[in-house]
């Protein structure tokens, strides 16, 4: 049986919250999750829409790949 280990190059993510500083910890929590696995932030895209009734809602989409 044959165990191999493969390295992640890249890896991207989405969050969503109803706050922005909610969106900001649940980013910064992977950050320091896959600081394990070498990644860093290679580019954030982020997103507020609004409902019928006026509250927002964010969204970001969050690239990690390998650090060189």
């Amino acid at each position: 049986m044959a165990f191999e280990l493969d390295r992640i190059e890249d890896k991207i993510e989405f969050f969503e919250a109803d706050r922005l500083e909610a969106l900001e910890k649940k980013i910064n929590d992977q950050i320091e999750a896959n600081k394990t696995l070498l990644l860093r932030v290679a580019s954030v895209s982020h997103q507020t829409q609004f409902a019928a009734d006026g509250r927002p809602h964010y969204s970001a989409v969050v690239h990690f790949a390998a650090q060189k």
